[in-house]
């Protein structure tokens, strides 16, 4: 993998993300601001931007450290600076190396979660991304732990994340905004975990084509 397959999973989650907006922004207005979906399309086409103008030599790493920069300056609410967060995590992780294998995935995406939990204080069970992107990174290790090619382990990631995601909704949000709403807020699925699986499917169906 190298800085191309970054590029495609950007424009992988840009165009996922843009096609789900109103249902995020649909499950947003049950337990949010009803900004979801609306501040995540503007985030994601301002990242598909960037990637467009990157220089031919950019390596993944520094790749995705700029997509983050660009989420953290476009998005409003909670997702900017958290997804922005994580990606700049992960495009640390993977250093100025050209190109990154399935380990180096792994430890990216694990550094990705660590800046989601450390910025948002967020656990699993609290009704957040967290919910989502902690299985699928768990799922996923162990996937490329036990040998499995990289498509497969996606495909475990992805349905962890799903899980994950439907597993918010009998909970009762304990960070975010959806937290004020305390009992009220049971019954809904997180938008933030929804947007998750949206990411992580796109890096499923980006390794899916490079293979």
């Amino acid at each position: 993998m190298n800085t191309e397959t970054v590029t495609r999973w950007m424009h992988a989650c840009a165009a996922s993300i843009a096609e789900q907006r109103d249902y995020l922004t649909q499950l947003d207005a049950a337990i949010g601001d009803a900004d979801h979906g609306t501040n995540m399309n503007r985030g994601f086409t301002a990242v598909e931007a960037k990637m467009d103008g990157l220089d031919g030599g950019t390596p993944p790493g520094r790749a995705l450290t700029q997509a983050g920069s660009t989420l953290v300056s476009t998005v409003g609410g909670a997702s900017g600076p958290l997804w922005g967060s994580a990606l700049r995590r992960a495009g640390k992780a993977l250093g100025d190396a050209e190109t990154f294998e399935a380990t180096q995935l792994v430890d990216a995406l694990e550094a990705a979660l660590n800046g989601i939990v450390e910025l948002g204080a967020a656990e699993p069970g609290d009704k957040t991304i967290v919910d989502a992107l902690g299985p699928a990174v768990a799922a996923l290790r162990a996937a490329v732990e036990q040998g499995r090619p990289l498509p497969a382990a996606m495909t475990d990631a992805r349905a962890a994340a799903e899980e994950g995601m439907h597993a918010t909704v009998p909970m009762q949000a304990r960070k975010g905004r959806a937290s004020y709403l305390g009992e009220r807020s049971v019954g809904h699925q997180d938008p933030g975990a929804t947007s998750t699986t949206l990411i992580v499917a796109a890096l499923e169906r980006t390794v899916a084509e490079e293979s």
